[in-house]
């Protein structure tokens, strides 16, 4: 099967000779990891069956949070976590979405605008919950920042998980919100663009933004998970240690050009799958340009299910009757212990019977965009 880091390995010499002069840090790094992930370029372990004799290379992966290869353990993880916070209520899903005629502006100041959007939706929200025409208390929720499209275009939106209801100012009280909308819709879209621009203009007190986003409603999506919360959870979760294209949806690599499939929304609301292809150079671009500042935290948590809030959270529990046990820390013992068994009872792929027995560490090899290894 195509892979992204078959691709890399293919274009990104080419791609670094023309545009590396001006390519940021994190997106040189990145396309050195993903090409060379699970290859002798980062060591590993040989290992032989007791059985067969013969010899495994298990080299080690790169850990790049932009690598499709390596992400997909770290979000059964995550969404394992989340599953504890989960409160016996309803819950909403609300998505903050920016306009795109600041995409341009948001693309070339990621590090500012991006924590910006997340600020100015965080800020809206809060501000309408705690009002008590609406909520009237401390609302909590987590967000998760996306900034890609089916197509990979830059597209910047902030998916947001919220419990429908909030903790009074004492602490001794769960306040339920309304069954058919958590806050007015309008209001908040006006609240968030003015909280955004004021930010945004502060941060960025030389450049000149477009007039026309004050005159267009931002788009703000609210409504309630029908299907409960793990539905939205999952929907998210697929995105938290996800990249902007995974690999199974690489189809092909022919004259240069990368072909690759997406989904699009039709006219009767349903999602059809289709295909698009790309030349390598701007297939490589449209993935680059999704890759965050180093350091940048893309899920964030707010009011009481922010970390340094956990009393709260222990306490909303008590008031709902929910158990208050930590169940994170021992799921975290359960991983730890399938992992070792795992490991102590891997079984050779080629005759099915015999165990691995480890042999001696691969050094790490300094050989960039090389062929891939023995598997």
């Amino acid at each position: 099967m195509l892979e992204l880091a078959d691709i890399f390995r293919k274009y990104g010499k080419k791609y670094l000779s023309l545009y590396g002069q001006d390519m940021l840090p994190s997106h040189i790094r990145t396309l050195y990891d993903v090409a060379n992930c699970q290859t002798e370029y980062f060591g590993g372990h040989l290992y032989e069956c007791d059985y067969c004799g013969l010899n495994h290379y298990l080299y080690h992966s790169c850990c790049n949070r932009n690598c499709p290869k390596c992400q997909n353990n770290n979000s059964k993880k995550w969404l394992e976590k989340r599953k504890s916070e989960i409160l016996p209520v309803n819950y909403y899903h609300v998505v903050f979405t920016l306009p795109k005629e600041l995409r341009n502006v948001i693309r070339s100041n990621q590090k500012e605008l991006l924590s910006i959007l997340m600020k100015a939706a965080a800020y809206s929200l809060q501000k309408l919950a705690k009002d008590p025409h609406y909520v009237g208390g401390k609302i909590g929720f987590l967000g998760v920042l996306h900034t890609w499209s089916q197509t990979m275009i830059y597209h910047s939106h902030f998916h947001c998980l919220v419990p429908a209801g909030a903790i009074s100012s004492d602490g001794k009280e769960w306040i339920y919100a309304r069954k058919k909308y958590l806050v007015p819709i309008n209001l908040l879209s006006t609240i968030f663009r003015a909280r955004f621009m004021k930010l945004a203009r502060k941060a960025l007190p030389e450049h000149k933004f477009p007039q026309s986003v004050w005159y267009k409603n931002w788009n703000v999506y609210s409504k309630p998970s029908v299907k409960g919360p793990l539905k939205v959870l999952n929907y998210l979760a697929r995105y938290v240690q996800r990249v902007a294209i995974t690999n199974n949806r690489i189809l092909s690599d022919k004259n240069g050009k990368i072909t690759f499939s997406y989904k699009k929304r039709d006219k009767n609301n349903t999602f059809k799958w289709k295909q698009m292809s790309l030349p390598a150079m701007e297939f490589i671009r449209r993935f680059l340009q999704h890759v965050l500042p180093t350091g940048f935290h893309k899920v964030r948590y707010y009011g009481f299910l922010n970390p340094k809030n956990k009393s709260d959270l222990m306490r909303i529990k008590m008031v709902l009757g929910q158990k208050t046990k930590n169940q994170t820390e021992l799921l975290e013992a359960d991983n730890d212990s399938t992992n070792l068994k795992n490991i102590q009872e891997r079984l050779c792929n080629k005759c099915k019977k015999g165990h691995l027995i480890f042999l001696q560490n691969i050094e790490r090899k300094l050989k960039c965009f090389s062929e891939r290894s023995p598997p």
